[in-house]
């Protein structure tokens, strides 16, 4: 009877599979303004709409607006310029221009349907219009690519083949939790030994993952983000394990003592990775006097042994 049941649930599976894939690739379009062939599921109605509902929460998210009306006023019409002289005109967003308060972070980004944002901080660093307009575009490009709407669905379709594996492979499982959720299992390293120096472990890394990945890799950038979770050795070691994807109720038994709390605890030694861990590159100095002095010996040294040959 189990084996029918489990046949079943993975014809289910694969059947959803199946569908978000075929309703993924019969959403494609060729963008009218970029030439792209996209799969996208949204209208431009629906982009505007998000990007409007969105943009207070993210105005508040990097502290509001710049106070200062006359730096607002003047990336208005260094926006505005550029949309009216640009492909941007042609399409059906709603182009709006935020300087946002954030003096710190030094950011620039673009909600669908036309919400440009650029923080103070990199504000303050551009010396004229020109770099400016160059920011504003670059952002204002990915609305017109509408790319963010292109991420959504790719998200969605990656969402719904999640779920068809869910369904297949009964989640309530400890093999189920693994294959789902293999962020948190990382007892392949430990079979490694010592064939691994040091791990990148990159995840929501948004439209620019890719860029700041490949800067941590070549050293451009120090990768210096913490664990915001404790990773233990296997999936069994997690408080949850036990009471957690049972298909009609999750029981949460661990009151307090839950995520670090329960391994500091209960389970030191299940650590793998502490929560709050991360490694970064060092800075170092030189000692100029003692290198001068260190090449003097080693020039003397060299010419030495030039008269004795």
């Amino acid at each position: 009877m189990r084996t029918g049941n489990r046949k079943v649930k993975l014809i289910i599976g694969a059947g959803i599979v199946l569908f978000a894939v075929i309703q993924f690739y019969s959403r494609s379009e060729v963008n009218e303004y970029t030439g792209k062939k996209q799969h996208i599921s949204l209208t431009s109605e629906q982009e505007i709409a998000i990007g409007l509902q969105s943009a207070p929460q993210m105005t508040q998210q990097y502290g509001g607006l710049y106070p200062e009306q006359k730096y607002q006023q003047f990336v208005d019409e260094v926006g505005e310029k550029l949309v009216r002289n640009s492909i941007a005109k042609q399409t059906p967003y709603q182009f709006e221009f935020h300087l946002l308060k954030d003096a710190q972070t030094i950011n620039a980004f673009a909600l669908p349907g036309g919400q440009i944002f650029i923080t103070y901080a990199l504000f303050s660093r551009l010396e004229n219009k020109d770099q400016l307009a160059g920011v504003l575009g670059h952002d204002s490009g990915h609305v017109v690519g509408r790319h963010s709407a292109e991420r959504m669905s790719k998200q969605n379709l990656t969402q719904d083949i999640l779920s068809g594996v869910a369904v297949g492979i009964d989640p309530s499982t400890a093999q189920g939790a693994a294959a789902l959720a293999n962020i948190i299992n990382m007892s392949y390293i430990e079979t490694l030994g010592d064939k691994i120096k040091s791990i990148v472990y990159a995840w929501h890394g948004g439209q620019e993952g890719g860029n700041a990945l490949a800067k941590v890799l070549s050293g451009n950038e120090t990768p210096s983000g913490k664990l915001v979770d404790t990773i233990a050795r296997k999936v069994s070691d997690y408080p949850s394990n036990a009471n957690f994807g049972n298909k009609f109720k999750n029981l949460y038994v661990e009151d307090i003592y839950v995520g670090y709390r329960f391994f500091e605890t209960f389970q030191r030694d299940a650590v793998l990775f502490p929560f709050g861990f991360g490694l970064s590159y060092t800075s170092f100095k030189t000692n100029n006097s003692f290198l001068s002095r260190i090449a003097k010996k080693l020039l003397t040294h060299q010419f030495l042994q030039l008269l004795l040959d």
